[in-house]
């Protein structure tokens, strides 16, 4: 995580070394602190040849006499791996951090202190302006870690995620006097653990926890930057898949660069040589983070090992068996964002049209075929100026037909709220009439019974994967809450939210795990309906917990009492 504040002329202050064991007062930021507060006092416990280590007074002393123990053992071990391998690995890699700096210490403060849940640490680059220009800055090089996840070993992932900033501020900032783009510079922060290869072992590895958050809410946008865990987890997996494909000095040849953002990978992979650029790079992303098989296409797959199993699931739409049918979905969508529709059924031929919401707006469309034996093909729907394309799929023996939109409009100036745009497919089965009447009506059953038996093994399959079993959807009875997980009742609200609208549940997932995404949901579910929920709790803002009230309202919309 990083802040960012003005770019001004900076000139080095004075230097004083710190002594061990002083304590001073430091500005923290009140978003990342467990106690919302924007100054603490810390003591300065450890000091090494590269590094100050200045732990939260108050949080050192709530410790007991093991406890502190355990934090000085972490500690130490931490500047070790910091000065053997962190430091020199990531910047032969990227460049050096501003050294003396702004204090004229060549020595980086870290400071330990309690965050909020989730945080794992930050980096301030308002530290590296005189008080004049920045009136909270703490005027040095300076790395913030939680104090909860110091003594586990991932914490020399966070360490190395939060230099990766230090030193971007140094090489774009006050090299080139720009500041690059939020998702790039988190992009090469969190490709740092990889490179120094703390993700090897993949199990407790950072690499794990970004594969898991990507799965809870895959359809983020990797450029709209709101700090939150899926921001992290979908930008970690493209970054992996960029790397594997075009090498990491993708990265760091973009960071030496005066330009920032998309501008400057399209300007690095064209000096390379690349006939790939930043949009074709993303949508075979897309492509490959649903295949994942290297054999349909090199450009299809991760070459990592840890991510050669990872697949997404796509969200899956039934078209009948018999009859002519027709399907029609509208979606909306970010910048960058990766939507996988699966459709599953149908008949012998299928008729696919996509429509986008505006001629405005830049839609790259991949789509791909499954047929027998699990063989697939990769295609591109082409799309005319009002951005509509229509392509007919014949083929006799089609398993399923999945869908990848997105939109690749804006390819510089993001921010933390960026527009939605519409979209919205349809798929259909037509068959001649003398065709239909050939078939005897045994024949169409035997048809319909085969088909129906291919979608509830694929259901089955869904719901393992999932870990949630089949369960007929009911009156809500019991209460729902942040961290369960594999929850069938979970699956249950997760449908209901969905149904209630985008403006409630625009992630729409069904997975059975109550987490970040479905508590949002809940919360403004329960705030649309606050006479009912809230106000007789004596509340005024959602809680996200499924309690009693909550599901009476819930209870009562689908009309049970």
């Amino acid at each position: 995580m990083f802040l960012s504040v003005l770019i001004c002329v900076l000139f080095p202050l004075a230097v004083r070394a710190d002594t061990l064991l002083e304590k001073k007062d430091f500005y923290v930021d009140p978003f990342y602190d467990l106690a919302g507060r924007a100054t603490t006092t810390a003591v300065l416990q450890s000091i090494t040849n590269q590094l100050y280590f200045y732990l939260d007074n108050n949080w050192w002393e709530s410790l007991d006499i093991n406890k502190r123990k355990e934090v000085n053992i972490a500690i130490d071990n931490l500047a070790k791996e910091f000065e053997a391998t962190i430091y020199p690995t990531l910047t032969l890699a990227y460049g050096s951090e501003w050294k003396p700096g702004i204090d004229g210490d060549e020595k980086i403060t870290i400071l330990i202190h309690p965050m909020i849940e989730g945080a794992a640490g930050y980096f301030n680059p308002g530290d590296e302006y005189p008080k004049a220009q920045v009136p909270t800055s703490n005027q040095r090089e300076m790395l913030y870690l939680s104090s909860g996840h110091i003594t586990n070993a991932v914490s020399k992932s966070f360490l190395a995620h939060e230099f990766t900033h230090l030193i971007t501020f140094n090489q774009k900032d006050r090299t080139y006097g720009v500041s690059e783009d939020v998702w790039l510079n988190e992009a090469r922060a969190e490709y740092s653990p990889s490179l120094l290869g703390y993700d090897k072992i993949y199990e407790g590895s950072n690499l794990k926890r970004r594969v898991e958050q990507f799965l809870e809410m895959s359809q983020d946008s990797l450029t709209e930057w709101q700090g939150k865990k899926s921001d992290y987890g979908a930008l970690n997996l493209f970054t992996q898949y960029l790397v594997d494909q075009y090498g990491f000095s993708i990265l760091s040849d973009s960071l030496k660069s005066e330009t920032t953002g998309i501008a400057s990978l399209n300007s690095v992979l064209k000096k390379k040589g690349f006939s790939d650029d930043f949009s074709q790079i993303f949508t075979n992303w897309t492509i490959a983070i649903y295949l994942n098989n290297c054999a349909i296409g090199q450009k299809y797959c991760y070459l990592n090992d840890n991510l050669k199993g990872l697949k997404i699931t796509p969200f899956i739409y039934f078209l009948p068996t018999v009859g002519d049918s027709t399907l029609n979905v509208g979606y909306l969508t970010k910048d960058w964002a990766g939507n996988w529709q699966k459709i599953i059924g149908g008949r012998t031929s299928l008729k696919l049209e996509f429509i986008g919401g505006s001629a405005n707006v830049n839609f790259k469309v991949p789509y791909i075929i499954e047929g027998p034996q699990g063989v697939f093909s990769v295609k591109f729907l082409a799309l005319d100026q009002s951005k509509k394309g229509t392509v007919f799929i014949e083929d006799g023996k089609i398993v399923s037909v999945t869908i990848i939109p997105s939109s690749q409009t804006k390819i510089a100036g993001f921010g933390n709220n960026e527009p939605l745009y519409q979209f919205s497919w349809s798929a259909s089965t037509e068959r001649a009439q003398n065709e239909e009447n050939n078939l005897g009506e045994t024949e169409l059953i035997q048809q319909l019974q085969a088909k129906i038996n291919e979608l509830r093994a694929e259901v089955s399959r869904l719901q393992a994967q999932l870990g949630v079993s089949g369960v007929s959807c009911q009156k809500f009875e019991t209460n729902l809450y942040y961290g369960m997980k594999a929850n069938a009742n979970v699956n249950c609200l997760q449908k209901f939210l969905k149904e209630q609208g985008q403006n409630i549940y625009p992630e729409g997932l069904v997975t059975g795990n109550f987490l970040s995404a479905t508590k949002a949901a809940v919360i403004r579910f329960q705030e649309k309906y606050a006479a009912d929920i809230l106000v007789p709790l004596g509340l005024e803002r959602g809680t996200g917990f499924t309690g009693q009230s909550t599901r009476t309202k819930i209870n009562k919309l689908l009309n049970f009492k």
